[in-house]
């Protein structure tokens, strides 16, 4: 079995590193599909805590009607608020589950914050923000998180070091799908139909009053009749 990195041995290594990038696109986090993948990969965040706990019901049995399969980034507090809908997911082959992070912050060594949202102040913290919902996931999975994404999808580029000494890839994305769970169904629908072959698309499930489910059923029906195809992220990476 692999030694997994410890808090003191991430400081250690990394205590004295100072970033040189931050935001959304940084060195480390994957944004797109592998060159030549014309497959497009769903991914949807459920946030908890103040960012919301709530469970899209609608979106996910769409998915399941559709048999169309996606990756969910799912956050230990929402975990804790939802732990039936947790075990349905995790038992369902059509979905991964990823990992959303401890409490949702953005991943930074220095302390910056993301829409309001404060981030993780050093290397510490960002080991605590990766690995606490990581080995919460592992225990109730069997098997330890492939992929993970940080509240906000902000990075410095050593927090996203970290991320990669702990076994887990960064997924960013390529299309916006709902706006951070703010956009109108008829707003959503435009930016799914949108998507390009070899795409990744962020959107939420843990805002059911929103739009995301309903713009995801008025987009998803055409890209399928159109012949697109759509994978989890461990299909492709």
């Amino acid at each position: 079995m692999p030694h997994e990195l410890t808090r003191a041995e991430a400081v250690a290594r990394y205590g004295g590193a100072a970033p040189t990038e931050w935001g959304l696109d940084v060195a480390g986090v994957t944004g797109e599909l592998p060159a030549g993948q014309q497959a497009t990969a769903l991914t949807f965040d459920a946030c908890g805590g103040s960012g919301g706990s709530g469970y899209d019901a609608d979106l996910i049995d769409f998915l399941r009607a559709h048999a169309v399969p996606a990756t969910l980034f799912l956050n230990a507090r929402w975990i804790d608020a939802n732990p039936a809908e947790f075990e349905r997911l995790a038992a369902d082959p059509l979905f991964e589950i990823g990992n959303h992070g401890t409490v949702h912050r953005p991943l930074s060594v220095t302390g910056r914050s993301a829409y309001g949202i404060a981030g993780t102040r050093d290397v510490g913290e960002v080991y605590d923000e990766v690995a606490g919902n990581a080995h919460r996931l592992t225990d109730l999975l069997g098997h330890p998180p492939r992929f993970f994404r940080s509240g906000t999808a902000h990075y410095d580029d050593v927090a996203t070091r970290v991320v990669a000494d702990l076994g887990e890839r960064v997924a960013g994305f390529t299309v916006n799908g709902d706006g951070g769970a703010t956009l109108t169904a008829a707003e959503v629908r435009q930016e799914v139909a949108a998507a390009p072959p070899g795409s990744i698309v962020i959107a939420h499930m843990n805002q059911p009053g929103g739009g995301t489910a309903r713009g995801f059923a008025a987009a998803l029906p055409g890209l399928l009749a159109a012949g697109r195809r759509f994978v989890r992220l461990s299909d492709v990476f």
